[in-house]
């Protein structure tokens, strides 16, 4: 009987507790601008949600930056079991060059402005080509690639013929099975799903794929992977059926019910119809940070705020706490208001959790990217986010939660936080050096070389193990064919 009790309080608390959790993780995926967005909702609709004066902080969302940081004393023990809770679930419900540190304290003028200097628009195919150039594809699949890449239209689809692509860039030799080839690199190998599609329909089926692969990260439930199977079967055999709203025969040929066809077209409806507006923002706006770290020369220390000033400060009325309590208020009336103010507890709760995970992630990733904010992109390490998760105690997709469309203000200018973790190969010293530090240093050591005797490959290889790391010579071919950078024969200078 004991064992019984035990159990059904343990699942009681479970059940209370995930609907927290998935808000909590809501809230810690949430970039600070689209943050403001959520809160103002919540103080339109939630009675019992209301900003606090300047200097309350009892109930506050605001976390003072130069202290450590604290837990609501009120929400202590509720905080707590949310952590462990998500330690244990967080991962089922997811999913430049370098310059010479400072130390006299004197701000660099040119830093400042780096930091301050809102990033500039690229249009689609810029955004789309840098990522191209890193990704892993085989070398013959990259021009091929690029002309699909810089042929896109404004909605990221590819509008035009193999043929058309052949004798636009003048290439005979670029077959169908090559250009296939490359176009299903082009759409796996780049960022959002359903970019490089030849129609809508492709689009929505790739972007299908992804969700059910779970690329982003997020977790499907049961009944999400069942609307999502159902929505690629309508696409893939169904779709003129379906846009022409005959959907009694979509029932019959599919052999599916009305009930699972309005599931899957619920689905679809959170797809993108023009995949490529969501790559870039046409307005330029300047990227707004979520935290900013600066450099403090006393200590020789960096030093993690969350850029939260605009952001109000939450807690709950205590008018709605005491109508919550009181037995004169009639039970309607109070559950109501009582329901209000346990949402407007959770969420100040959750705000809470946010702040606190992304200041707990970004603090080791001061400490374990240190060289980066001292030397420069060329010093970025290797970090695994399953590493950062492992050390502060919390789960990889919590983690990854953390980082999602967070950017960072350094002395080093705008930075997203994502990129900070990377894989990367291991060094002399055993720290370990990222892939984009070794594209780096292969940048360096061909702009150090004389030109009129050029480095061959091999030669880079070798300079690069002088300096503590080890690649294939096959290795500095890739990262030069990326970064741009012709063999040694074309870079050979031949003097006046």
């Amino acid at each position: 009987m004991r064992f019984e009790h035990s159990q059904r309080l343990r699942t009681g608390q479970h059940m209370r507790m995930v609907p927290r959790l998935i808000q909590s993780m809501e809230v810690l995926q949430m970039p600070v601008a689209e943050l403001q967005e959520r809160l103002a909702q919540e103080l339109e609709r939630n009675v019992a949600l209301e900003t606090a004066e300047p200097g309350l902080e009892l109930e506050s969302t605001r976390i003072e930056h130069e202290r450590p940081i604290a837990e609501p004393d009120a929400s202590a023990e509720g905080f707590e079991r949310l952590r462990e809770f998500e330690r244990s679930y967080g991962d089922m419900l997811d999913g430049e060059a370098p310059r010479a540190r400072r130390t006299d304290g004197e701000r660099d003028g040119k830093m400042d402005a780096m930091a301050n200097t809102p990033s500039r628009g690229e249009n689609l195919a810029e955004r789309l080509l840098h990522d191209w150039r890193l990704a892993d594809v085989a070398q013959e699949l990259r021009e091929p690639g690029t002309a699909m890449i810089e042929s896109l239209d404004a909605d990221g689809l590819l509008d035009v013929s193999f043929d058309a692509l052949r004798t636009a860039y003048g290439n005979a030799a670029w077959n169908d099975e090559l250009l296939t080839r490359a176009l299903r690199a082009v759409q796996s190998a780049l960022e959002p799903p359903g970019i490089a599609a030849r129609d809508v329909r492709e689009s929505l089926m790739l972007q299908i794929d992804a969700a059910l692969a779970e690329r982003d990260g997020a977790v499907l439930s049961a009944e999400d992977r069942t609307a999502f199977e159902d929505a690629r079967v309508i696409v893939g055999a169904h779709w003129i059926d379906f846009l022409e709203n005959r959907l009694p025969r979509v029932e019959q040929r599919a052999q599916m019910s009305l009930a699972r066809i309005h599931a899957a077209r619920d689905v679809l409806r959170k797809l993108r119809l023009s995949p490529g507006r969501d790559v870039t923002d046409t307005d330029a706006r300047p990227v707004q940070p979520d935290v900013v770290i600066e450099y403090d020369a006393d200590r020789d220390r960096y030093v993690a705020a969350l850029a939260d000033g605009n952001l109000p400060v939450l807690r709950v009325s205590p008018v709605y706490q005491l109508m919550a309590k009181d037995s004169a208020v009639e039970a309607e009336t109070r559950e109501f208001v009582g329901t209000n103010v346990k949402a407007a507890e959770w969420l100040i709760e959750a705000l809470h959790h946010r702040s606190s995970t992304l200041l707990r992630v970004v603090e080791e990733v001061i400490a374990r990217q240190r060289p980066w904010f001292d030397e420069g992109p060329e010093a970025l390490r290797r970090l695994e986010m399953s590493e950062v998760a492992s050390i502060i105690g919390l789960s990889t997709g919590t983690v990854s939660r953390a980082v999602s469309g967070k950017w960072m203000q350094t002395p080093r200018g705008m930075v997203e936080l994502r990129k900070f973790f990377t894989g990367g190969v291991e060094t002399a010293d055993g720290e370990g050096a990222s892939w984009e530090a070794v594209r780096q240093m292969v940048r360096d050591t061909v702009d150090a070389e004389d030109r009129t005797h050029p480095l061959s490959d091999e030669a880079i290889a070798k300079r690069l193990e002088e300096r503590g790391v080890t690649i294939a010579r096959r290795t500095v071919v890739k990262y030069r064919e990326q970064l741009g950078i012709p063999s040694a024969r074309h870079r050979k200078s031949h003097g006046a």
